[in-house]
């Protein structure tokens, strides 16, 4: 019985081969960091590592998609055969790494190794379904968290627009600038208050050391351009001269001394009737001896120039710094107005770039995201190629006869030793008989 059979069952089992191939799981793990300037940062972490981890091993996941019907049907129908004759295949995961080991069976060589190619397809297509459709779930959220980020980022934006077009501060820039420009001016009006007291001081001293003002020197210039007003010194100069030697030599009664007198009151009277139509109002003798100054100039001309140039400068530097302290105090009260609404802009341009940060790095991350396919599943790669087996796996002719060999033995000895234990036998079939 035992021969019979065994030789029955090699006689009519068809024989089986297997195809074998393995899948592996790539174990980097890539990472991408945008950063945006003045605003943020966004990172995205590629899922492709498919080591097993301290929780999972994702190849589990995958044995399990395996042998998934979806995916036995639609490798049947890629390999063109019913599901039916198409069996689970058999896996192994090699512990320390990240290979699959996969085995296919098959009436024959060819067929074994088609349906290997055919479920490696079917396992692809349907990873790449899973991957779409984890992607599509994702994006609805993330889509609504986009629009909210944006629709916080325009109401920031429209509340730092209005604010700017309210207080008319566009930057926080324009305090620092108007700061900055109270300090130049500062400075300006130090510089011109050192050249005021400069040009103070020496025609101060110029003042004094020639007994007259700096505007009765400026007067001195205007009866000194004048022909009529100096035709009329020269007369009166001529005179005087005259008369200081001719007093020498002749009495007061003499007629050159009487004519030269009379010579010499008319020129003083043309001279102040001549300086009143010029200056505007009548110059006494003295000082108008002290104004006269010869056409031909002197070093008094000089003095009295620099008296005058003095005078100026000091007028215009006095003028310059009532003019900065106007421009000060006026810029002051407006950087104190502009200070008190400063920090608002702050806080609300702090607002703004907090929104700006969040919309960035939320549309970053979205567009990394997407280009993630491997982010739930990673992906998977043929190491090995789908072996052509030379061999049948299945019946193993050396198997079955060893099978039926041993057998043989174990009953023979069986057999044996019942024969040697006859009355043991006899008493049981006794006892069984009664």
């Amino acid at each position: 019985m035992i021969w019979g059979s065994s030789i029955l069952f090699l006689t009519l089992s068809k024989p089986v081969y297997t195809s074998s191939w393995a899948l592996i799981l790539p174990g980097s793990v890539n990472a991408v960091n945008v950063n945006l300037p003045e605003i943020g940062q966004a990172s995205a972490t590629s899922g492709s590592g498919g080591g097993a981890s301290s929780t999972f091993d994702p190849r589990a996941n995958y044995e399990y998609i395996f042998a998934s019907e979806q995916v036995i049907s639609q490798a049947a129908k890629n390999a063109n055969l019913p599901t039916d004759r198409f069996d689970e295949p058999r896996i192994k995961n090699i512990d320390n790494t990240t290979i699959m080991q996969i085995e296919v069976t098959g009436p024959s060589p060819e067929e074994a190794r088609k349906k290997s190619y055919a479920l490696y397809d079917a396992l692809r297509q349907r990873l790449n379904e899973l991957r779409s459709s984890e992607i599509k779930q994702r994006e609805v959220p993330t889509q609504t968290i986009l629009r909210d980020s944006q629709a916080k980022l325009a109401t920031a934006q429209r509340k730092v627009s209005a604010y700017k077009l309210s207080s008319g501060i566009n930057s926080l820039e324009q305090v620092e600038a108007l700061s900055t420009n109270i300090e130049q001016l500062r400075r300006d009006r130090a510089q011109f208050a050192s050249q005021q007291a400069q040009a103070e001081g020496k025609a101060q001293k110029l003042s004094r050391n020639l007994g007259l003002t700096a505007a009765e020197a400026a007067d001195a210039f205007k009866l000194q351009v004048d022909q009529i007003f100096q035709q009329n010194l020269k007369d009166y100069s001529e005179a005087t001269a005259i008369l200081k030697v001719e007093s020498s030599k002749f009495g007061p009664n003499h007629p050159r001394i009487r004519k030269e007198v009379k010579r010499q009151q008319s020129a003083e009277q043309a001279l102040q009737r001549r300086a009143r139509q010029l200056l505007g109002r009548p110059l006494a003798a003295n000082i108008l001896s002290r104004l006269a100054l010869s056409s031909s100039g002197s070093g008094r001309d000089a003095l009295f120039q620099s008296l005058v140039t003095d005078q100026s400068a000091a007028t215009g530097a006095a003028a310059q710094v009532r003019k900065l302290d106007e421009q000060i105090a006026s810029l002051e009260g407006r950087l104190r107005w502009m200070s008190q609404r400063q920090s608002a802009l702050e806080s609300l341009l702090r607002d703004e770039q907090i929104a700006q940060a969040v919309f960035a790095s939320t549309l970053a991350k979205i567009d990394l995201g997407q280009g993630d396919l491997f982010a739930a599943f990673p992906l998977v790669q043929l190491a090995v190629e789908p072996s052509l087996p030379e061999k049948p796996t299945s019946p193993k002719k050396g198997l079955v006869l060893a099978g039926s060999a041993f057998g043989s033995i174990l009953t023979t000895v069986g057999l044996w030793i019942l024969w040697i234990r006859k009355p043991w036998v006899k008493r049981i079939a006794n006892f069984i008989s009664t």
